[in-house]
């Protein structure tokens, strides 16, 4: 007599494969929303990098670093110590080397090559320096009118005044330039307690260049020579 199947058996069976299955499939859902809200946050953080200005990572690290400068800074004054020196014991011979050529590139100073170039930086570097005053700017735009205020070879314009101020301003600026020029002057003052040694002046400029290369050679000849005692 041949043993008939279990019905209970099969039926457990059955159920079990379908949780299983059902649990799979709720697993794999929740990995799908979890990848689904990467995947939005990614895009977000995309986007949100796209409207940064371009020299945004370059600003950001430029904070960071002058924020930990300042507290080496504060660090080193709280123990007594010098901060500018203490930086510089970390800086290598080829940094150094390589800031100042940087600064150089930076800042050329071309020296001087004519009176016309000299103009032409001196232009520069005062215009530089010039803060227009928008607001009174368009009061006056306003007050003459564009075709007053900016005038063509066929316009005839009354005249301007310069304000009290822009009189003071420019008058300052002058007496800078005038006490600038006159700390980097090149004639030297007379020493009247100098010997003279000299019989004009393009001699006196000779002497002074045999003294600088030559004198700590003949110093004790010339000492003979003024004693007398010169062999």
């Amino acid at each position: 007599m041949m043993a008939s199947s279990n019905p209970t058996s099969s039926g457990t069976g059955t159920a079990g494969s379908r949780s299983n299955k059902l649990s799979r499939l709720r697993e794999l859902q929740l990995r799908r929303n979890e990848a689904r809200k990467l995947n939005h946050k990614e895009v977000v953080e995309e986007d949100r990098r796209k409207n940064l200005p371009k020299n945004h990572e370059a600003k950001r690290k430029r904070v960071e670093w002058e924020e930990e400068d300042e507290k080496k800074r504060k660090e080193a004054v709280s123990k007594g110590e010098d901060y500018d020196r203490v930086k510089l014991l970390d800086v290598g011979a080829d940094q150094a080397e390589r800031w100042d050529r940087m600064k150089k590139k930076k800042n050329p100073d071309i020296g001087f090559s004519d009176y016309e170039a000299a103009t032409a930086r001196q232009y520069q570097r005062l215009t530089k320096q010039i803060k227009p005053n928008m607001t009174d700017y368009e009061i006056e735009r306003e007050k003459k009118g564009d075709e007053a205020f900016y005038p063509t070879v066929d316009t005839l314009v009354g005249g301007h005044k310069d304000t009290p101020d822009a009189i003071d301003r420019m008058v300052g600026d002058l007496e800078k330039q005038i006490d600038k020029r006159s700390k980097f002057s090149r004639r030297r003052g007379f020493d009247e307690e100098a010997d003279i040694d000299y019989i004009n002046e393009r001699n006196m400029r000779f002497n002074k260049k045999l003294e600088r290369f030559y004198g700590t050679y003949t110093t004790e000849i010339k000492q003979n020579l003024e004693r007398g005692t010169a062999v």
